[in-house]
């Protein structure tokens, strides 16, 4: 089988390069599925308002719809610059303040599900916009689709010695499969696991970890620990 080259520390990108068409193009529809769904919702609420909606939610729709098209209009030109992959840019990639990249990632979640706690200080750490809006996209839909129905989704943040640490959990029993796809040299097959894998490759280019981790009483937390300001490579 043809192999994955994973995305070098110095060269900023996105996932890396895929030998194999076939990766590629699940790769690829795995990380436009979530984009294009958000948008579909986002937009149609504000097709079908009738005049309930108040200015100010109005507003807070449509910047989530332009924050969604922005992440969208990312992944293309990654794919663009890469002749059809997820493949690292040249050019580091600009940074944002994390805070600036929670309200896309929040959305996901039903508000009455969503538990977060963010400090003043992580919120205001820069980080690669993109890949990591990616990473905490990839890990909120895994905490949905793999926790409890109905159950909690949290996410929090904060600056630690080793550096910036941002949590995403749910009410799940096991954390057996999360940590057998966060080692896999290669994803498996279909879309099983994937989400996890390319997550790893997006934090491994910046430098950072990811692990997961078993919650006390009941949950499981995948925990994304990058450099903190300036120790990024690239």
């Amino acid at each position: 089988m043809r192999r994955w080259r994973p995305a070098g520390p110095d060269q900023g990108g996105s996932v890396g390069e895929p030998d194999d068409p076939g990766l590629m193009l699940r790769v690829l529809c795995h990380e436009l599925r979530t984009p294009v769904s958000s948008l579909a919702s986002l937009t149609r609420a504000l097709a079908e308002d009738t005049g309930r909606l108040a200015a100010e939610e109005r507003r807070a729709i449509s910047e989530l719809a332009r924050q969604q098209a922005a992440h969208l209009d990312g992944l293309l030109r990654a794919v663009t610059a890469g002749g059809g992959a997820l493949a690292p840019a040249v050019r580091r990639e600009p940074d944002a303040p994390l805070a600036d990249l929670l309200p896309v990632v929040a959305a996901l979640v039903p508000p009455h599900r969503l538990r977060t706690r963010v400090t003043r200080r992580a919120g205001g750490c820069p980080v690669p916009a993109r890949r990591t809006r990616q990473v905490l996209v990839n890990l909120v839909q895994n905490a949905l689709g793999h926790g409890p129905a109905g159950g909690e989704v949290g996410l929090y943040a904060a600056v630690r010695p080793a550096g910036l640490s941002i949590l995403v959990t749910d009410q799940g029993r096991s954390t057996d499969g999360l940590a057998e796809a966060l080692r896999r040299p290669t994803p498996g097959g279909g879309m099983h696991g994937l989400g996890l894998w390319i997550t790893r490759q997006l934090v491994t280019a910046d430098g950072g970890s990811v692990r997961a981790h078993r919650l006390r009483p009941r949950g499981v937390a995948v925990e994304v620990l990058l450099p903190r300001d300036g120790r990024r490579p690239g």
